[in-house]
Formats: structure tokens, sequence, C-alpha cells
């Protein structure tokens, strides 16, 4: 009989090593052969140079290396990341035979029988043969799931990066807005005073005190908005640092900040390398992949081994006539019918692998709009703050010319009034530009997978290793 089982038992471990999930293939994209906004492609791409060469800025940098280290969002995705990591070692652990322990002892007293201590104790195993691949493929996809994890993190240290970038560009905006406010608050009001002074003098008209009032009255209740917005500002950009409210320090004003003139994308079929989130999604991929082979497996029947080892007390010994056992057992189990359940899981992981499929392909398409849309918000609103300040120097102009011909007897104050109110606006909507310029600088660093050959001891170090900074400076 045992010649026989052994016999049945060759070609089933024999078939140990197949596999009837599918393997893994890349869909097959096609990835545009230029950016949407751009003429023609570079090799060179901005996402290749460390982000403290993108963002100059000592104070910033410092704010982004304090937000890689403390940030909420980031600490739970490194959690995350060892949850994956533990449960891919829990999935490896089918690849063993499992072995564990019982052992038990108890005492009986009574008149007729003296003291009597009895004890027992076995060792059992049990390893499940992967015949058909169904622990691999269960390995595969957790394995899968660990590195989305990683790619997830990766992803999120990017966003905080760009997001405390953005933030900090806002907040200095604001304070720009704050200080041109308070600057033109301060022309209307000598304005205002001379007015007063020559109304009482019998030589301005109450329309030309009025008038002045009223702009700087206009001018002067912007402030407290602003300063509400600073206040709210540094608050958000707290918590993106991991800290309680307060104040945040400030560096290089909005206008001094680096902003190379030239923004090279590279080529976009190099985006799937550099992109966290696209490689997360394809890791989502090869785990749905996997888990196609694990219901397909499950079609197929299980081959276990268990074992047992224990022994007993002599006085226990004594009334069993044995004090060693031991057992060693095959099982050989599978489906014959399961009402469609195998079949429908089957389908539904089919379905699942469609739908992951579908997520990357649109994740890839979805970053080459990014990049394009990212791009293009540069090139123009770049255009629209040189026009911008073209239009300031202009207003500038006009208020001179205006407070010579006012000199001069040719016009009346309120010309000048007329030229100070247009100005302010124009000032205003410079730093709109410029600010709207820097975020989408750091859109674009983002939408490339910024740092993406950066180790992560790189990312978070305090004086930048040199060999992360070899790729060529736009």
């Amino acid at each position: 009989m045992r010649k026989l089982v052994a016999f049945a038992l060759v070609p089933l471990l024999s078939l140990t090593g197949c596999s009837v999930g599918p393997k893994y293939k890349r869909p097959i994209l096609q990835p545009p052969s230029t950016f949407y906004t751009e003429d023609q492609a570079r090799q060179i791409s901005i996402a290749d140079i460390a982000w403290w060469q993108l963002f100059k800025d000592p104070v910033l940098q410092g704010l982004i290396r304090e937000a890689l280290e403390n940030n909420y969002d980031l600490q739970l995705a490194v959690a995350r990341v060892e949850e994956e990591r533990a449960l891919a070692g829990v999935s490896r652990s089918q690849y063993f035979p499992q072995v564990g322990y019982d052992a038990n002892i108890s005492g009986q007293k009574s008149l007729a029988i003296p003291n009597h201590t009895y004890y027992g104790y076995s060792f059992s195993t049990f390893w499940e043969i992967d015949l058909f691949g169904r622990i691999r493929k269960l390995n595969e996809a957790q394995r899968a799931v660990y590195f989305s994890s990683e790619e997830a993190r990766r992803d999120v240290r990017l966003l905080v990066m760009s997001e405390v970038a953005q933030g900090y560009f806002v907040l200095r905006a604001l304070d720009a807005q704050v200080e041109i406010s308070h600057r033109t608050v301060k022309s209307f009001q000598d304005t205002l005073e001379v007015f007063q002074h020559r109304m009482e003098g019998g030589y301005a008209s109450g329309l030309e005190t009025s008038r002045a009032q009223a702009a700087l009255s206009s001018v002067a209740a912007t402030i407290p908005d602003l300063e509400r917005q600073i206040v709210a500002q540094e608050n958000a950009l707290a918590l993106l640092l991991g800290r309680n409210p307060g104040s945040i320090a400030r560096g290089t004003a909005l206008s001094a900040q680096y902003d190379p003139p030239d923004v090279p994308a590279g080529l976009p079929a190099s985006l799937l390398e550099r992109r966290p989130d696209l490689r997360e999604a394809e890791q989502n991929l090869i785990a749905a992949n996997a888990n196609v082979g694990v219901a397909k497996a499950n079609f197929f029947p299980t081959l276990s081994l268990s074992g047992l080892f224990g022994g007993l007390s002599p006085q226990l010994s004594e009334l069993t006539g044995a004090g060693k056992a031991w057992s060693l057992a095959g099982d050989l189990a599978g489906p014959i019918f399961t009402g469609g359940r195998l079949k429908n899981q089957y389908n539904a992981s089919l379905a699942q692998r469609q739908q992951a499929k579908i997520s990357f392909e649109k994740a890839v398409t979805r970053a080459f709009g990014e990049v394009s849309t990212s791009l293009f918000a540069h090139q123009l609103l770049a255009k629209a703050y040189r026009e911008q300040i073209t239009s300031v120097e202009a207003y500038r102009e006009s208020v001179r010319l205006s407070t010579i011909r006012y000199d001069s007897g040719f016009s009346s104050y309120l010309d000048i009034i007329d030229a100070q109110i247009q100005m302010y606006p124009a000032e205003t909507a410079t730093v709109t530009y410029d600010l709207g310029r820097k975020l989408a600088l750091v859109d674009v660093y983002r939408a490339l997978g910024g740092g993406w050959n950066l180790s992560d001891l790189q990312w978070t170090s305090t004086s930048p290793i040199p060999s992360a900074t070899q790729s060529p400076t736009p």
C-alpha cells in the first residue's frame, strides 16, 4: 500500500514548479514623440536635477527637508510600506513547512490513588506542496502590492515637496502684495495730506480731496484681508511641516526666486520610469495579473503533508501501552462542485485585471497631459509676467508725466490720482503672474517625476551629495 501511495505521489511532485497563471506583460503603450506643447523632443529633462538645484532659496530648502522628515501623510505612507513589507513576509512563509507544538500537564490525588503527575507533548508540521503555482502567484501579488506601496511613498514625498514649495511661493506673493498695498497707501496718504493743506489754503477742491480719500481707503481695505490670508497660508504650511500653527520663516523674495528660462521636459517615453505614480499603477496591474493565476490555480487540487511526533508521561504510557507516537500523512484535495464559485472568482479576477490595466493606461495618458499643461502654463505665464512688467513701467511713467503736467499747470491733480489708482492693480497683477509661473514650474517638475534618480538619503540629506547633481542644469 505504501508503495502504491508513493508511486501515485511521484507524478504530482514532479509538477512542482509548474504555474497555471498568466505571465505579466506590460500593455502596449503609444507615447507621443513629443509633448503637446513642444516642437521637438530633447534627451535632457529638468526632472534629472536635484530639487535643491531648482529651489535655491536656503529657507525654502530647510522647510522642504523639515517636511520630508515630519509630514504626516509621508509618515503614513512609510507605515503602509512597512505593513506591506510584513504582509509580503507572511505570504512568503507559505513556501516553508509550518511547525508547531503542544504540551499539557495535570496532577491527580485521592485516598485510593497516590499522587500522580501526567504530561504529554507533541510536535506537528504542515506543508502545502505548491503543485500549480498558487502560492507563487500569491507571493507575486503581495510582492507587487509591497512595491506599489513603495512607489506610493515616493509619490507622496514628491507631492509634499511640491506643496511646500508652492505654499511658500504663495506666502511670498502675499508678502509682496502687502508690501505693494502699504506703499500705495503711503503714496495716497501723502497725496491726501497735500490736498487737505491746499484745500485749507483755498487751492484745492473738495473733489480732489474726496477722490484721494476714496483711493486711500480702497487700497487700505485690502491689507487686513491679505494679512488674514498670510496667517491661513502659514498655518497650512505648518501642517505640511508637521508642526503646530505659527509663523514661517522668510527668505528670498518671490521676484528673486530661481526660475530657469528654459525648462526641458525630456522624452515622453521616459515618463514611465520617472513618475512614481505610474510605477505604482503598473505594480497594481502586476498584482491583479498574479491574482488571476491564484484564481486559476484554485481549480486544481492541493497536496499537503502533515506529521506528528509526541510522547506521554510514564503513568499514561502504562495505561495506553505506548510512550511515543508519530504519524506522517499526505492529503490531496480538490474541488468537484462549487456551484460556480470558483468560476465566478476567476471571472472577477479577470475583470479586476482589466480595471487595473485601464487605470494604468489612463494614468499614463493623464501624465502626458499634465506635463504638456504645466509646460505651456509656465511659458505663457512667463510671457504674461514680462508684459505686465512693461505695463507697470508704463503706469509709473504716466504718474511721472502727470505730475510734470500738473506742476506746469496743464492738468489737474485728478490725472495723477487716476494714474496712481491704475498702477496699483497693475503691480498686484505682476505678482499674480510671477506667482503663476513659479507654481507652474513646480507643476512641471512634479509632472516629470522630479528627483527620480535621487536615493532616499539624497532626498533628505542636509548636505546634498555631489554625485546626485551630475545631470545638466537647465
